[in-house]
């Protein structure tokens, strides 16, 4: 049962880095769609372009191929540790990400703090309406990856268990 949880989770963690990671690359290309805040105010430059969206979405793809290591027969192959103790760091700052993200939009919302003057303007635009749907997306995937790797390991620990019992 803890083998079948670990695979559904690495597959949403897997699911939730490709969605994360599509949208750098066409933000890459120049198409703004979907982007929390005004894409036309962000910086036209090599290094962001290459950094902010190309770097990103690899990264975040890269992550989607780590998390499916849960779910496949090929991450089976990998020391357990490899698997648990990145994913768990993972899940604590990709969940305190998208945490921290909706602990400020309620403080903002009942007027406990204020936009800094030079992110009003984004943060007024209709398209910061995307950021709940991007950090809700941090808290799903940090979710799942640690789910993820909690049956990881304590599956591993069972084994573990089972061999120095016998």
């Amino acid at each position: 049962m803890n083998e079948s949880r670990m695979k559904k989770a690495g597959v949403v963690a897997c699911i939730a880095a490709v969605l994360y990671a599509l949208p750098h690359y066409w933000w890459g290309l120049g198409f703004g769609f979907a982007f929390p805040g005004d894409f036309q105010e962000t910086p036209d430059d090599f290094w962001s372009h290459a950094i902010g969206y190309w770097g990103m979405g690899t990264i975040a793809m890269l992550a989607a191929v780590f998390a499916l290591a849960f779910a496949r027969p090929w991450g089976r192959r990998l020391p357990k540790w490899m698997l648990v103790v990145p994913a768990t760091a993972g899940s604590v700052l990709l969940s305190l990400w998208g945490f921290i993200y909706f602990a400020l939009q309620y403080l903002l919302a009942v007027g406990r703090v204020q936009s800094a003057p030079m992110h009003a303007a984004q943060d007024a635009s209709p398209m910061a309406a995307w950021g709940y749907f991007w950090y809700a997306l941090f808290l799903v995937w940090g979710i799942s990856l640690g789910i993820a790797a909690y049956h990881a390991g304590k599956t591993s620990w069972q084994k573990t268990e089972e061999y120095f019992t016998k």
